[in-house]
């Protein structure tokens, strides 16, 4: 997932783009007021008893409906209504949830997977006696309802790897809690994709009651169920006693009575109301008060330290420059765009700009904490004298004869380039900086408009093959995710071989080649790999976040 919104240090999102801004200071009080009121409701719904968990979604949410979350914002809310078959936990191993068992084939096609038989949906009228049971069925109709062009789920192309007949997409139901799956070819993330809302499980008799408005009425299976959604204002979920999830000790989760989202555009506004302990938990940090809250070694300033919680840890979102591999330019040299690679001091941006969030990005574009990273392969240190050389070897000596390289972001991403810029300008490589709306940015890049680019992913499924299919042939922009046009046969021999393997062991040693293959042709330059960062009131417990930066609610407590 190609991130423009997402919520780290150096932005604030708003909807589907990412801006930064200041605010007059009326709007400012009157934003401040309004909050003020929405909290007040929040907290005389506590003191009924009521253990409610409030949070803010600058960004906004546009659907309820699982077969359209394709931004954090929705994936957290529908983590909080929906189940699907699998799920990952807190170090990405995939586990059971509504499946309580699953078989795979010895060619690695087929799927077949067994149903728990305690998962209801959330209770409403339309059901016959109030609520009613999941069974095998369900997930043929949620999983074609993707797949269906008519849906415009921009899941959809996820799913294509589900093999077709005459009869359509080969999803049955051998009983009510036995499922089948047959794919094309074996295809080794499959099950990683199926721990993505998108395969969350939906009743049909409710989505073809409320055809489009599902996205504001929804029913699923999770520990939490819909209550009301005023649209920018607030948004509240109740909890789900017909839950079937149990902790540890076999009591029902989850534990909290309510959710309360609101919507405050505003993260200075946000993280003042956080302050006063109106809400629960922030994520992310605006760059206007980083230094208030974080020293440079990224640890909680002493006046916050027995006040709030600081949780991080590393996010499976890699920030990266990318160079396009079709245009005419001196960035088609290797050596030039080796040269780049060593010619700035990754450690030092990260901590005078990022106040230490983050690992400088050295060895290509698998993050850390996913299988194939491999932090003792060759990398991209700071090098000068090495940049310099390289230059020379190119035929531009000190950058003689190299022309100004453009290099096109964003300005969330400003400070960065700028850094770069003046860094790369040492060696003599002169670089101009073009500033655009992340949206206009977007469609450059897709339409192979711009040379030299500020780009990011986040992963879509905890596999690297994820990432790495940002380099495949075939998914060539404005078609698919590669970005850079990048080619090369080797690679994507070896793109398709680990597509098939199932050992998993095979496949991440075929996945560390690819990774060494894109180090040295370098048609990116690698930032760094992002890290997570939480800060919650000391009260909260169980809110540990997985490398995806997912939501989970159902474990979290407030004394």
């Amino acid at each position: 997932m190609i991130s423009y919104n997402n919520i780290s240090i150096g932005e604030i999102s708003c909807g589907n783009r990412v801006c930064r801004r200041g605010i007059p200071s009326i709007v400012f009080l009157l934003l401040f007021v309004a909050s003020g009121v929405l909290f007040l409701s929040c907290s005389q719904k506590e003191q009924q008893n009521k253990i409610v968990f409030r949070y803010n979604e600058s960004a906004g949410i546009a659907s309820l409906d699982p077969a359209f979350s394709k931004d954090q914002a929705m994936i957290w809310a529908d983590l909080q209504l929906y189940n699907g078959l699998v799920q990952t936990d807190n170090q990405l191993n995939i586990r059971p949830c509504i499946a309580k068992s699953w078989t795979i084939s010895n060619d690695g096609k087929r799927y077949t997977f067994t149903l728990r038989d305690d998962v209801y949906f959330h209770r409403h009228k339309l059901f016959a006696d109030g609520r009613r049971k999941v069974v095998a069925s369900d997930f043929v109709y949620s999983l074609k309802r993707i797949l269906d062009e008519k849906t415009a789920s921009p899941g959809r192309s996820l799913f294509t790897c589900i093999d077709k007949n005459s009869d359509g997409y080969m999803i049955w139901a051998e009983n009510d809690s036995t499922l089948t799956i047959q794919l094309k070819e074996a295809f080794s993330p499959f099950l990683g994709i199926l721990t993505m809302p998108y395969a969350s499980v939906v009743p049909k008799e409710v989505v073809e009651h409320y055809k489009e408005d599902f996205r504001k009425n929804p029913v699923g299976t999770g520990p939490f169920k819909f209550k009301m959604w005023k649209e920018g204002v607030k948004l509240v979920l109740v909890k789900n006693e017909d839950y079937f999830e149990k902790d540890s000790l076999g009591k029902s989760l989850p534990y909290l009575d309510a959710v309360a989202i609101t919507f405050i555009v505003d993260k200075q506004s946000v993280f003042l109301e956080f302050i006063k302990g109106n809400i629960d938990f922030i994520s992310g940090i605006d760059p206007n008060y980083k230094d208030e809250v974080l020293t440079r070694q990224g640890t909680l300033q002493p006046k916050y330290k027995n006040k709030i919680q600081l949780i991080t840890r590393p996010y499976l979102n890699t920030e990266y420059l990318g160079f396009r591999m079709d245009l005419p330019s001196p960035l088609q040299n290797k050596l030039v765009r080796q040269a780049i690679n060593h010619g700035f001091d990754r450690e030092k941006m990260i901590k005078y700009l990022r106040n230490n969030i983050g690992t400088a990005g050295k060895w290509g574009i698998i993050p850390e904490g996913l299988p194939g990273f491999d932090s003792t392969a060759k990398s991209y240190d700071y090098n000068p004298e090495l940049s310099k050389k390289l230059l020379s070897e190119a035929g531009y000596p000190l950058g003689k004869g190299l022309p100004e390289i453009t290099l096109s972001t964003t300005a969330s991403y400003l400070d960065l380039c700028k850094y770069i810029q003046q860094q790369l300008g040492l060696i003599g490589i002169k670089v101009k900086l073009d500033v655009s709306p992340p949206a206009a940015l977007r469609e450059s890049m897709a339409q192979g408009k711009v040379e030299w680019f500020r780009g990011s992913w986040i992963a879509d499924y905890p596999e690297a093959e994820n990432y790495l299919a940002l380099f495949y042939s075939p998914n060539r922009s404005p078609k698919g995710s590669n970005y850079t046009a990048f080619s090369s046969k080797e690679y994507d021999r070896l793109y398709e071989k680990a597509r098939r393997e199932t050992d998993p062991e095979k496949r991440t040693a075929l996945y560390a080649d690819m990774n060494a293959l894109l180090i040295e042709q370098a048609p990116i330059v690698v930032l760094y790999y992002d890290q997570i960062l939480r800060f919650a009131q000391r009260n909260i417990s169980g809110l540990e976040p997985n490398p995806m930066n997912h939501l989970v609610l159902k474990t979290v407590k407030k004394q």
